[in-house]
């Protein structure tokens, strides 16, 4: 196999290399190809001499394997697993091991570069895919609605909360769900046409947001999904859908861009709004420095 180009591939090349020459491997290192061929997923979490603890061979077996197949050495053999790990092709564990092994390795340094890199790029890749009208559009649903369900869980409960306490500053009848002792399909029983339900999930979906999104449209509530997919079974059908990225060097998806465009639609819904609402906002926060919520300047 000396010689073989597949630098560039990806695991499945990678892998495809090793299964059509294990044949003509030395007997160790034909081991450890075994293993790799085996546990391709360990490849790109573990060292190398967990690697070889593993395979039972030396951890220079794993040096004379890559090369065989055409890399330099183990860590361009093993770049093509951990790159699938970064985008999260691969399961949560997994991410969350190989995280474990950049520190172990000292560089934290590549990790923190990659996740300012990670969240900046979200950012911009889900508001390029945006058009403006679709949000005064959806924005426009929510002031018009008699009252509006945000629905996270996980996560994204946090998120969800966070925009119903944000647009209750200055309009009523927002609510975060499920609520404490309650399920989002309880929440949403006397829900109608008349109500707009703001879901959030991204891979993996979560059932009890999916199933919630379809008691919602069997009642004929305005649905807005953000996911992180077209296909996603809270965009698919729904009134308003919103695809952002969500992709890290982390073991979960990021809320920062799901965050972000709930602020921004928020933003939308107070532009298109009634006159009063800014005195609305004016009432609640002078209410709350009358409660004395706020430490004042001076004290």
């Amino acid at each position: 196999m000396n010689g073989t180009d597949v630098s560039i591939s990806g695991p499945d090349a990678v892998l495809d290399a090793l299964a059509a020459g294990i044949e003509g491997l030395t007997p160790e290192l034909r081991k450890a190809a075994a293993y790799v061929l085996e546990n391709p997923n360990d490849v790109g979490v573990s060292s190398i001499r967990e690697l070889s603890a593993a395979a039972k061979v030396k951890p220079n077996t794993f040096v004379r394997m890559a090369r065989e197949v055409g890399f330099e050495g183990f860590e361009d053999f093993r770049a093509p697993f951990r790159e699938e790990i970064r985008r999260g092709v691969v399961s949560f564990p997994d991410r969350a091991r190989w995280l474990q092994s950049i520190e172990a390795q000292g560089r934290l340094g590549g990790l923190y570069a990659d996740m300012v890199a990670a969240t900046l790029r979200n950012i911009e890749e889900s508001f390029a895919g945006i058009p403006t009208e679709a949000l005064k559009a959806a924005a426009d649903a929510i002031w018009r609605s008699r009252q509006v369900f945000v629905l996270g869980v996980g996560a994204n409960a946090s998120v969800a909360q966070n925009f119903a306490y944000l647009a209750g500053t200055g309009m009523d009848e927002f609510h975060a769900i499920p609520r404490t002792g309650s399920t989002a399909a309880d929440d949403l029983a006397r829900a109608d046409g008349r109500d707009v339900l703001i879901a959030l999930t991204c891979k993996p979906y979560r059932s009890e947001v999916v199933e919630a999104v379809g008691i919602a449209r069997e009642q004929g509530v305005c649905v807005i999904g953000i996911s992180d997919s077209p296909a996603s079974p809270i965009i698919l059908g729904s009134a308003h859908g919103f695809v952002v990225s969500v992709d890290t060097p982390q073991f979960f998806p990021s809320s920062v861009p799901a965050l972000a465009l709930l602020e921004t639609l928020l933003s939308f819904v107070i532009a298109g709004s009634s006159p009063d609402i800014v005195q609305r906002v004016e009432r609640f926060h002078a209410r709350r420095h009358e409660l004395g919520i706020y430490v004042e300047e001076g004290r």
